[in-house]
């Protein structure tokens, strides 16, 4: 098994590479009677797009928005050649950058039984303040504010709004809190495989709605802000950076932290700050 996967890695590329990466890329399964290990094979998710490019490389064309993708080369021209390709890329092609500002809600009361009596709490609206005060302290031209329509999510926009006034704003259910898929490691407080199934194409449709480059006729570079929820926040930064998705549960995120994506004209992506809330006082910093 181990040769068969040394191979796999190999026709990826990866062959040449240290041996942390070769180790890594065996799964642990459960043992079989001889005493080997059994891998156990990655679950393709029908949501995740299917199957993954090989582990370590990067795919170009992650949001389908590659221009090479978008061309149909049968109906080339075949006197007009490479002018006329050239051409047709550069059509697709995109100029700006897109800033994705991913803001977690704020503290929230856990005890409320339905979820429209779960309101913010003294200290969620003090946080929110003070995520608003960050946001316009950076000088920024934000562009718009898409925001979860669950309750904690609309308070939390609207006290952050007041901070940034005339920046349009949009509710989506798109963005809700769920389980995006299952995690591995596995937790304790296991959910039927149902929620997952619902919860995980919602929000793998909010990451392939909302997460790409820009469009080829945007022409200055764009700053967004997107208040939702730690799961589906930590989904997106995993699916956005290329990182198994099943890895989300292993990031942590405090109430009103600010992480920054920033996706380049040629798709790639960078992660700026994960859950920043160096600008709350310590004794204002939850996590719940």
């Amino acid at each position: 098994m181990a040769l068969r996967q040394a191979l796999q890695l190999a026709a990826c590329g990866l062959a040449g590479g240290s041996a942390a990466v070769l180790f890594s890329a065996v799964a642990v399964g459960k043992p079989r009677a001889g005493g080997d290990a059994e891998p156990r094979a990655a679950e393709a998710r029908a949501w995740a797009g299917g199957a993954r490019p090989c582990p370590g490389v990067w795919d170009p064309n992650w949001d389908r928005r590659e221009p090479l993708s978008l061309v149909n080369l049968r109906k080339r021209n075949v006197e007009s050649g490479e002018e006329e390709l050239a051409s047709r890329l550069d059509h697709y092609k995109a100029k700006a950058t897109r800033h994705i500002f991913l803001i977690r809600h704020s503290q929230y009361h856990m005890d409320g039984c339905l979820e429209k009596d779960r309101t913010l709490t003294p200290l969620g609206r003090e946080q929110a303040e003070l995520t608003g005060l960050r946001l316009a302290s950076l000088g920024l031209k934000f562009s718009k504010i898409v925001h979860s329509s669950m309750t904690r999510a609309v308070e939390t926009t609207d006290i952050i709004s007041k901070h940034l006034p005339g920046v349009s704003r949009v509710s989506t259910d798109l963005l809700r809190e769920g389980a995006p898929i299952e995690p591995d490691p596995p937790v304790s407080h296991w959910k039927p495989e149902a929620v997952y199934y619902e919860d995980g194409a919602r929000i793998e449709a909010a990451f392939r709605n909302y997460i790409h480059r820009a469009d080829a006729k945007q022409e200055e570079d764009s700053y967004e802000i997107f208040i939702c929820h730690a799961n589906v926040i930590r989904y997106i930064v995993c699916r956005a950076l290329q990182f198994p998705p099943e890895g989300w549960l292993r990031l942590s995120l405090n109430n009103g932290s600010i992480t920054h994506l920033v996706i380049r004209p040629d798709g790639r992506v960078a992660l700026r700050t994960l859950g920043d809330t160096g600008f709350m006082p310590p004794n204002k910093i939850t996590r719940s």
